[in-house]
């Protein structure tokens, strides 16, 4: 039987944990929810997704913290980091700090599970 794509999803937020986590799951993803940073580093070294869908701003480890130290672990460095933030835009250029890709906040749960589809097609991973 073949394994179902792992994502590991990222956020503070409880209730867009909850929304997103759904939309993703009704796709036949198996989803991994941390609620900061530091968690998601932890879950990302033990579960070794095929995705990661990041918040910035969160409490104990931030987005920035995660993706520096997600960069830093050779297991990890392959797997794609798509970034949710609500202030992308207003900074005028990327954060200082390698993702594949920002996604400006709210985004729909169906858009979130095309960017999905889209990365894991690009990374090779079969869905």
């Amino acid at each position: 039987m073949k394994q179902r794509p792992k994502i590991l999803l990222v956020d503070d937020d409880v209730d867009l944990v909850k929304v997103m986590s759904g939309a993703l799951e009704s796709k036949a993803y198996e989803v991994i929810v941390a609620y900061n940073g530091q968690e998601g580093l932890e879950k990302a070294r033990k579960e070794k997704p095929d995705l990661v869908v990041l918040d910035i701003l969160m409490p104990v480890a931030d987005g920035f913290t995660f993706a520096d130290q997600f960069r830093k672990d050779p297991s990890l460095t392959k797997i794609p980091v798509l970034a949710l933030t609500s202030f992308s835009e207003s900074l005028g250029q990327p954060f200082p700090f390698e993702v594949s890709e920002y996604i400006v906040k709210p985004i729909k749960p169906k858009d979130l599970v095309a960017k999905v589809e889209e990365f894991l097609k690009k990374a090779g991973v079969e869905q």
